[in-house]
This record gives C-alpha cells, structure tokens and sequence, in this order.
C-alpha cells in the first residue's frame, strides 16, 4: 500500500495533465499564488528598504505553501483513497507540459494564417512584447518557450516532487508565479524582486541542466552536450540557456538576439551559429522531444521512488 500511495499521485497526476492540459474555468493554485503575490507586492513595494521587503514576502509566501500543503496533506493521510484523489489533483496542477504544447502548436498554425494571429497567440506564452515580431520572430519565440518551459513547467516540477514530494512540488509553483510576477530587472522590481529571482535561479540550477541533458538523451545525439555547454551559460539567464542550446543543437538552428520587455530592448547572446527559418516540421519536432523528455524523467522518477522504498 504505502508504494501504491507514494508512487500513484505522481502517475495520476501526469496521466490528466496529459488528457486535460491545464483545467479553464476551475480554481487553481497558482491564481491564487498570483493574487497573494499582487496584493503583498502593492501593500509593500513602495518606500524604503524594498530589497528585505521583498525577500521577507518571497520567503513568507514558498515556505507557507510548502506547510499548508503538508499540514493538510498530514490531515487527509488517514484515509489513503482521500490521500490520494488530492495530491494527484495537486500534481496535475503543477505540471504544464500539455498546455504548453498546445500553445506551441497553436502558435504555428496561428502564423501561417497571418502574422497579426500568430503575435496575439504567442502573446499568451512569452513575456516579451510581441506587436512587432515578424513571422520568423514568433515562430523563434515559441521554439525558445517551448525549451525554457520543458525546463520550469515539467522537470523542476517533477524534480522537486522526487526530493520533497507534492509539498515541495506546490512550493517550487510558488518560486516559478514569484519569479513570473516580481522577478524583473525593471525599475518596479529590480529590488522588491531581487530575492525572488535569485531564489527561482537557486530552485531551478539542477533542474535546467538535467532538462538538456534528457533532451539530448532522448535526441541520440550524445555529442551536443559540448554544444550544450558552450551555449547555455553565455544566457542572461543561468539556467533558462541549458535547454534552449539543447532545442536550438537538435534542430540545428539560432535562438537569441534582442528582444523588447516592458519597453526596454534586451539584447540576448546568440545560441548557435545555423541562423534558418522556422517551418511546422520544427515544431513537430521540437514538441516529440518535449514528449519523449517528459516521458523519461516520469520514468526515472518512478525508479528512484521504488529504490527510495525498499532502501
């Protein structure tokens, strides 16, 4: 019973984010992570000492999640089918591997019909201003999402579930929506959101890694992990490169180059050398890759969750 109860939330859980993507129209945790986030960041980022301010709510807010998911989770343990039912719903609520591939592939079809379709649809994944993006820019976007993602929506989640379980899995969502809100180097956050972003960077260090690596395990292609290396860390970003440059050897193309967010131009490194147009093959491509990645760490987790019980 107790490998039944410690490895079916996990399988559940995968099993309707496969079949659903993420619920519309039903409550989920992570609005409300954004609206304790949203009136926190406007009752306290104003006047002086932002940056402990800022630190204090992100720290409030991660280790609070982690204890109210295990205090509840504690409750319903007594009643192992209960037990069950609840963390494979929290499961499901933090994976988003199906709806970004949605996106993805919408994205796509949205562009071939026009250009003005496609920046409305990859508006709705990326955080960058799209109202100017060309075809082939959009295209590159939801490619360089599609990466990143597999990465914050999918392996750190699951990471995160291998080492702390459900609560840990709820408490890294709350890191991702903090960084997601607050984590931006603008002239609102770059203070309060200072702790946030370095917090998301710490929780997703291993995570982004293991992401490249799975995917270039999963390509075959053992011998662009040099690529790999050489590419992810010349990133803004520590850890967002690992995947991207893992996409970007796999499909032997050119990810990077400026980008506008909130008004101001952000001019990112180049990842690879092969700069070529985008078509739906690529995308085809890229999300069989998210698939399969997604499938061998599901795999690796359920080993390492049946030597965990009989060690």
């Amino acid at each position: 019973m107790d490998i039944v109860v410690n490895l079916s939330p996990l399988l559940i859980g995968w099993i309707l984010d496969l079949m659903f993507g993420d619920p519309a129209g039903l409550p989920h945790p992570v609005v409300w992570f954004g609206k304790a986030i949203s009136s926190l960041e406007h009752l306290l980022n104003k006047g002086t000492h932002r940056k402990i301010k800022g630190a204090l709510v992100s720290v409030f807010l991660i280790v609070g999640t982690f204890a109210v998911t295990w205090l509840f989770l504690r409750f319903l343990s007594s009643v192992w089918w209960l037990d069950i039912a609840v963390q494979s719903i929290l499961v499901f609520y933090c994976l988003a591997g199906t709806t970004l591939i949605r996106e993805v592939r919408m994205t796509f079809d949205a562009v071939d019909e026009s250009v003005e379709s496609g920046r409305r649809q990859v508006g709705r994944i990326v955080g960058r201003d799209t109202s100017c993006l060309s075809a082939q820019e959009i295209r590159t976007a939801a490619l360089e999402t599609l990466a990143e993602n597999l990465s914050d929506g999918v392996i750190a989640p699951l990471c995160w579930y291998a080492v702390l379980g459900v609560p840990g899995m709820m408490a890294y969502k709350m890191v991702n929506t903090l960084d997601s809100m607050i984590g931006y180097r603008n002239s609102r956050y770059k203070d309060f959101g200072c702790a946030a972003a370095r917090i998301d960077d710490i929780a997703n260090y291993l995570p982004a890694r293991l992401t490249a690596i799975l995917m270039i395990l999963v390509s075959g292609r053992w011998r662009l992990l040099r690529f790999v290396w050489k590419y992810g860390s010349q990133h803004l970003s520590p850890n967002s490169g690992y995947p991207e440059a893992a996409l970007a050897g796999i499909l032997d193309c050119c990810f990077g180059g400026p980008h506008d967010y909130f008004g101001e131009c952000v001019d990112k490194p180049f990842i690879g050398e092969h700069h070529r147009d985008f078509t739906s093959v690529d995308a085809t491509k890229a999300i069989c890759i998210n698939r399969r990645t997604e499938i061998l760490a599901i795999i690796l987790i359920v080993i390492f969750r049946l030597l965990s019980s009989y060690s």
